[in-house]
C-alpha cells in the first residue's frame, strides 16, 4: 500500500507519545537507582521490578516493529532499504545493552552493594544512549514513510501486538505509564480506540492504581 495524492495520511503519532514515556522512564531510572542507600535491598527490589517491565514493554515494541513494520516498509519502499537496515541494526544495539543488563539487575536487587549499583545505573545510560539515538532516527525518517506506506489497519496492529504479548496485570501500569505526558487531545486519540468498559476503567480504577504505582517506585511510599 502507498499512499496517493487523494489518500489520507497514515495517522502514526500515536508512536511519538510511546516514544515520550520512554524517553522519560530511561532518564528517571538510572537517577533512581543510584539513590538507593548501600544495603537498601527492599528499595532496589522495587526499583528493579519497575525496570524490568518497562525493558519488557520496550523490548515488545521493538519486536512488533521487527515482525509487522520493517518487512513491509522493506517490501514497499525499497530506494530506502538502507534506512530500515539502519533501524533493524540499532534495534539489535539496543537489545544487546537490554540482556547486559539482565544478570547486573538480579544482582543488584539482592544486594544493593554501591559497586553493583553502578553497574546498573551506566548500563541503563549504555541503553538510554543508544535508544535515543533509535528514537530520534525514527521519528525524523521512519514515521513519514509509515505514513505514506502503512495503512491505518496496519498500524494499529503494532500497538496490539504488544497489548496481546504483555502480562494483563502490567498494562494498566504501561497505560498509564504513556498517558502521564499525553495531552487531553493525545489522551482522547488513544481512548478512542479501546472498548467502552476499558476506557471507563482507564480512567478511573486504572488512573488511581498507576498514582499509587509510580509513587512508590519515584518517592519510595
Amino acid at each position: 500500500m502507498t499512499q496517493t495524492a487523494n489518500t489520507p495520511l497514515t495517522d502514526v503519532h500515536d508512536m511519538v507519545v510511546v516514544h515520550r514515556a520512554f524517553r522519560r522512564e530511561f532518564r528517571l531510572i538510572p537517577e533512581l537507582v543510584r539513590a538507593v542507600p548501600a544495603g537498601d535491598t527492599a528499595r532496589a527490589a522495587v526499583l528493579a521490578g519497575h525496570a524490568r517491565m518497562v525493558l519488557t514493554g520496550l523490548h515488545l515494541h521493538h519486536t512488533g516493529e521487527d515482525v509487522l513494520l520493517w518487512p513491509k516498509l522493506l517490501e514497499r519502499c525499497t530506494p530506502d532499504a538502507a534506512l530500515v537496515h539502519r533501524m533493524e541494526a540499532q534495534h539489535e544495539r539496543v537489545d544487546a545493552a537490554i540482556q547486559k543488563l539482565g544478570p547486573a539487575l538480579t544482582r543488584w536487587e539482592a544486594e544493593a552493594r554501591p559497586a553493583v549499583t553502578e553497574e546498573v545505573g551506566a548500563g541503563f545510560d549504555e541503553l538510554r544512549t543508544a535508544l535515543l539515538e533509535h528514537l530520534d532516527d525514527e521519528e525524523r525518517e521512519i514515521l513519514p514513510l509509515a505514513a505514506r506506506h502503512i495503512t491505518q489497519a496496519e498500524w494499529n496492529q503494532l500497538g496490539e501486538h504488544g497489548q496481546k504479548e504483555m502480562r494483563m496485570k502490567d498494562l494498566p501500569i504501561l497505560f498509564g505509564a504513556v498517558f502521564e505526558e499525553a495531552t487531553p487531545e493525545e489522551r482522547a486519540e488513544m481512548l478512542g480506540v479501546v472498548p467502552a468498559p476499558v476506557r471507563f476503567l482507564l480512567r478511573t480504577v486504572f488512573a488511581r492504581r498507576y498514582e499509587r504505582y509510580i509513587r512508590r517506585v519515584r518517592e519510595g511510599r
